[in-house]
């Protein structure tokens, strides 16, 4: 697999795995066996770029991709992510935030601990907490940094100011936003600061959580703990307008002679030569699937017709349930 690059010196695969839903977010966790088989076959893919994250269980997550990667560890490149208010010792949620110094130092050592490594190759704040300075936190990752405990850090869904706050104060190797032809936020202004500071951009659920796959349609329920049960863009009033779009995806496939999801992941990486995406599966034939969107390639002409075709279509509904996309574009306080 080709590779790309986040930041000044992160060099990873051009398609990461995102391991959430292997543990939490649509239902019931998958087996952990079959859970290790995927990582792995993902790595034999070419796939060097693993995300994962403290609050995903919260830590079981963590734990999984600690074994899965163990036999490899030094060939991969593991990205996790803290800011929850998580107990650590019950892993009970508060509800908020905390990413005091304290606590994130005092998180990332029982997250090396999870992961069966001496370091984090790259470390987000998984979310702005709005009563802690940005420059408090990038101080704690500087420590980290120092004690080799973290490689690189990043930001995931922050606010403009606070991303460059940031990274004045510690250049960022990655931003993880939510990107893809279902929400094109980051269109607004997380691609132009990207490319103006030199920060490569990391794409979770760019395949609009099943949504761009064809997986989605008028007839889908969803089980008690998916999220997608809660988010309106697939609520009944919403739906509808919103298959538009998944109609336009499986034009594309059928044109390029591809699955649905491999345009849209392709169409991801055509967007800028340092956006990652990090689709997440349970299971090996669509891991594998996204792999191969890798061999997909549009034309200067066919990418132009595709942007403007994507962009003629309005999503209907929110991308997210309100109390969670709250904590989106939050801006940290100022320092002093």
């Amino acid at each position: 697999m080709q590779k790309r690059k986040l930041g000044q010196g992160l060099e990873v695969s051009a398609l990461g795995y995102g391991c959430m839903g292997l543990s939490a977010g649509y239902g019931p966790a998958a087996l952990r066996d079959e859970a290790v088989a995927v990582i792995r076959a993902a790595f034999d893919a070419g796939v060097t770029l693993f995300d994962t994250a403290e609050a995903y269980g919260p830590f079981a997550n963590e734990a999984l991709l600690g074994v899965a990667v163990a036999p490899f560890r030094h060939e991969v490149v593991i990205a996790t992510k803290s800011g929850f208010d998580i107990d650590m010792d019950t892993g009970v949620r508060s509800g908020g935030l905390n990413s005091r110094p304290d606590h994130i130092k005092a998180v990332v050592e029982a997250q090396l601990k999870r992961l069966r490594t001496d370091r984090i190759d790259l470390l987000y704040q998984h979310r702005v907490d709005p009563a802690v300075p940005i420059e408090d936190v990038a101080g704690a990752v500087k420590d980290l940094v120092a004690q080799g405990k973290a490689l690189h850090w990043g930001l995931c869904e922050m606010g403009p100011q606070t991303l460059r706050r940031a990274h004045a104060e510690l250049p960022l190797a990655a931003v993880q936003n939510e990107y893809s032809m279902l929400w094109r936020g980051p269109e607004a202004w997380v691609l132009k600061a990207c490319e103006e500071l030199g920060i490569g951009l990391v794409c979770w659920s760019p395949l609009g959580v099943g949504f761009l796959d064809g997986a989605i349609d008028e007839r889908t329920r969803y089980a008690d703990g998916d999220i997608r049960k809660l988010e309106g863009r697939f609520a009944a009033e919403n739906l509808p307008a919103n298959l538009a779009l998944a109609a336009l995806v499986k034009d594309w496939a059928r044109r390029k002679g591809c699955a649905p999801g491999q345009v849209a992941l392709a169409w991801l990486r055509a967007q800028r030569p340092w956006v990652v995406p990090i689709p997440g599966t349970t299971q090996m034939a669509h891991m594998l699937q996204n792999v191969g969107s890798a061999g997909v390639v549009f034309t200067t002409t066919e990418l132009a017709e595709l942007n403007a075709a994507v962009a003629a279509i309005e999503v209907q509904g929110l991308r997210l349930p309100p109390a969670v996309l709250a904590y989106s574009e939050v801006e940290a306080p100022p320092k002093g």
